[in-house]
């Protein structure tokens, strides 16, 4: 009996060992000096615990009366903490409500034309639509006309890295260049198309009005698997809640502008992906390798979202590609309704396998499909305690108290004028607040473990946000992007 339980407590302690060292190697492979450091000592810790342990019991000491009392105690911390950390504790059942376990009140749908993007982006001072705009809202104005006064929404692109990041900006501008050629009305809306093999047998109307008969269940099979086919590292489907389609259309692009104003009809369901960012892209955060990899996904987005759209057009439905030059609905929501993670303190979808390192798009249509469920991975819980990305956001953009009731929902609200103000000032989306999130960490085995952990007990929640900041530090320095991108940002993340 003796002799198994030294056994059983070797192999544990060899497990840890190797848990500390994978994390050890993973953060010296994830240029993480700080981490590096502190999860060094940590192996060093485990692998004395464990060389102590053997010694002891080649000794024999554990046949010994004090022995005995050490590997008992051991034995209970080991229980103790398993019961403690591994249950799944803290369970948030309004998560698996979706967009309505946040609801507190009436909630209004927004006009797209009051959307920071879409006043500073598109609106053009003198014209009708300025004009009306700002008689409605004089109280955007003076804002907006200083943004313009600095050189226009974003400032000079890439201003943070001055002329070193002028590689990375006309590669940032390359990106952008996809979506724009997407977003004309045949690409983003299109209609369905008439084989021509059937033209000289069959009425062409028939054709065009006839929808292919597909099942809730297969179509949504059929869809989705497509949509991963073309490059969506992560795929739901949200039945669509009016609350989150814009009310107006508000973004114009290709001097589209009898569409600026229109009120808009929503959908009924929404096919939602999300693409994952590089890593390393983002770590370089807020400096320019990070904006080459928002784009590079704005670019996926567009190129997966109007795929996705003519796929669904063939079959005779109807069917809306949403992607960075054409939305018409908020991405955020439908993709919590379509169970792909939840809406953490930063205002981004937090997601179980890649964190806030993401980019969204969704393709809506009337096709009928068949719903995913919300999910509860105690990111509202795991938020309230951590707070790191409210701390290191350098426009004190993020609220650091407790959420608040906004439009008749409960979130956190992110200051998108203040948040806009310092984008123009670097010349970048910023991303600090998705770099220093705990969960966007690099999803090597230990930080798998983590997420595993957190996601289903809230005692982890409290451990990890702690040993977060212990190795990582309250507010992490950025790092170089990858060696093609400049070696840029070896300084602080305020590009100092």
């Amino acid at each position: 009996m003796l002799d198994a339980l030294i056994f059983i407590a070797a192999v544990i302690l060899i497990l840890q060992a190797g848990v500390g060292l994978s994390f050890f190697v993973s953060s010296i492979l994830e240029k993480e000096r700080r981490a590096s450091f502190f999860a060094g000592l940590q192996f060093l810790g485990m692998l004395a615990l464990l060389i102590a342990f053997l010694a002891l019991a080649k000794t024999g000491f554990f046949e010994s009366g004090p022995g005995m009392v050490l590997l008992i105690t051991g034995y209970l911390v080991m229980v103790l903490a398993a019961l403690v950390f591994l249950p799944p504790f803290g369970k948030n059942p309004k998560a698996l409500e979706g967009t309505k376990g946040l609801m507190r009140g009436d909630v209004e749908r927004f006009d797209e034309r009051e959307q920071v993007f879409a006043r500073n982006r598109a609106m053009r001072p003198g014209s009708k639509e300025y004009e009306t705009f700002y008689k409605e809202h004089p109280e955007y104005e003076s804002f907006d006309t200083q943004r313009r006064e600095k050189g226009g929404p974003l400032g000079a692109i890439g201003s943070i890295d001055g002329t070193r990041g002028r590689l990375n900006v006309e590669a940032t501008l390359a990106c952008v260049s996809i979506p724009q050629a997407l977003s004309t009305p045949d690409l983003y809306k299109p209609q369905p198309v008439i084989n021509p093999m059937y033209q000289s047998t069959t009425d062409q109307k028939e054709i065009k009005e006839k929808k292919y008969p597909l099942s809730p269940e297969e179509a949504s099979k059929r869809l989705k698997g497509y949509t991963l086919s073309l490059g969506a590292d992560l795929v739901g489907i949200a039945k669509i809640d009016p609350h989150w389609v814009y009310s107006r259309k508000g973004e114009i692009f290709h001097e589209n502008w009898e569409d600026w104003g229109k009120e808009i009809a929503p959908d009924q369901y929404a096919v939602v992906f999300a693409e994952e960012m590089d890593f390393d892209m983002v770590g370089a955060a807020p400096h320019t390798p990070t904006v080459i990899e928002s784009m590079r996904n704005y670019a996926k987005g567009a190129f997966i979202s109007t795929q996705l759209a003519r796929f669904i057009a063939n079959l005779g439905y109807s069917a809306t590609a949403h992607h960075l030059r054409y939305y018409e609905a908020l991405m955020v929501p439908l993709a919590v309704d379509a169970g792909l993670g939840e809406m953490g303190r930063l205002g981004y979808l937090l997601t179980k396998k890649f964190g806030p390192r993401i980019r969204l798009g969704a393709v809506t249509t009337d096709l009928t499909l068949a719903p995913d469920k919300p999910v509860d991975l105690g990111v509202e819980d795991f938020c309230k305690i951590c707070k790191k990305c409210a701390v290191c956001c350098p426009s004190n953009s993020i609220p650091l108290g407790e959420q608040t009731v906004v439009n008749g929902t409960l979130r956190w609200k992110l200051n998108d004028e203040t948040c806009f103000d310092y984008w123009g000032k670097i010349g970048t989306d910023c991303n600090i607040c998705m770099k220093v999130c705990p969960w966007g960490h690099a999803r090597t085995f230990p930080h798998r473990l983590i997420v595993e952990l957190i996601s289903r007990n809230k005692y982890a929640r409290r451990l990890f946000s702690y040993m977060d900041d212990i190795f990582y530090g309250t507010k992490p320095k950025g790092k170089p992007g990858p060696a093609w991108t400049g070696d840029i940002n070896r300084g602080t993340m305020n590009g100092s």
